[in-house]
């Protein structure tokens, strides 16, 4: 996909995701800087971050899973009058991440781009980096403040507590150990592991990420028959880091990623869960499947396909589901 060398794009792949075996490995991210309610530091970056009504601009791409986990955040925490957003989409020939109309207006500034990567440069003008949505760009400063996914959401949770409408904390400090458990459990598992299967080099690699993915998707298929939600009975953190891969599992792992054994609908729990998730009052309308398999699928996706969209399969995500069947939390 290509990456910034030394403030400049480049399409050879210095950087690269493999392993020695094979097998992909997904690059830490850049910028790891915090918004805070008081812009003080945060857990791995620098303080000057404050949470502020209309300062900070979320980048993003509707066929990005990471990038979804954010999108889906702006939502759940009720922060869409808070936060812009705007959808970036990787074409044939490009560099990268690309703006919808040429000549995006990068806000807080005068500059124009075409390309995210223009962004990355005006905030460290010679950064080797690759470049990734979610990005969290900083008006005031003209800063990228982040490309970290796990971080973003952390920071929509909390961060505009005081300026957005109430909502309850996805990350509670008594339920922090468990939510931490079980996100490497998917991180591991799932969210790299469909990634494992579809971009190894190797058979070998490809067949342990393949093995270990549907070992976790049947060891949560036997936890959702006993609860809930992931960690207990109650939405947490952990339910919508998962979320993302399992709207995309059907229409585009099942089949693009080869990870066809067994498809969420084949799932009777997960199935269900999957349907109220999606359910969430606002999640269905930031959660545009048809998008998702044209930037996957797309000559210029992850996959590399011929630009031929598949058809199917069927929306019934809005048919009723048994979730309603455990105690709600008090």
């Amino acid at each position: 996909m290509g990456h910034l060398q030394d403030g400049y794009w480049t399409n050879e792949d210095n950087l690269t995701e493999h392993d020695g075996n094979g097998l992909y490995v997904k690059q830490p991210s850049q910028f790891r800087n915090w918004v805070t309610a008081d812009g003080a530091a945060g857990p791995t970056g620098s303080g000057g971050f404050k949470a502020e009504s209309g300062r900070y601009v979320l980048y993003a791409a509707t066929s990005c899973p990471w990038a979804h986990r954010a999108v889906l955040y702006r939502v759940l925490k009720k922060l869409e009058n808070n936060v812009a957003l705007f959808d970036t989409d990787q074409k044939v020939g490009g560099q990268g991440w690309g703006f919808r109309e040429a000549g995006h207006r990068v806000p807080g500034t005068s500059h124009t781009a075409n390309w995210l990567h223009e962004v990355y440069t005006l905030s460290d003008p010679s950064c080797t980096t690759r470049v990734t949505v979610p990005t969290l760009w900083d008006t005031k400063t003209q800063t990228v403040v982040s490309n970290e996914s796990s971080e973003i959401i952390r920071m929509f949770d909390t961060a505009f507590a005081g300026i957005a409408p109430p909502t309850p904390e996805l990350y509670p400090e008594e339920l922090r150990d468990q939510i931490d458990a079980m996100n490497t459990f998917v991180l591991q598992n799932i969210n790299d592991g469909v990634n494992k299967c579809g971009r190894s080099k190797t058979q070998a690699a490809y067949d342990e990420a393949f093995v270990n993915l549907f070992d976790a998707l049947d060891a949560l298929d036997e936890r959702l028959g006993r609860q809930r939600y992931l960690v207990g009975n109650t939405q947490t953190e952990a339910d919508w880091r998962l979320y993302p891969n399992l709207i995309r599992f059907d229409p585009v792992y099942f089949v693009g990623y080869r990870c066809n054994l067994r498809r969420i609908a084949d799932y009777p729990n997960l199935s269900n869960y999957l349907r109220e998730l999606y359910q969430t009052p606002g999640i269905a309308d930031v959660s545009d499947i048809d998008g998702m398999k044209a930037g996957s699928f797309g000559k210029a996706g992850p996959i590399g396909w011929d630009g031929i969209i598949p058809r199917g399969p069927e929306n019934l995500l809005m048919q009723p589901h048994d979730r309603d069947r455990f105690a709600v939390a008090a």
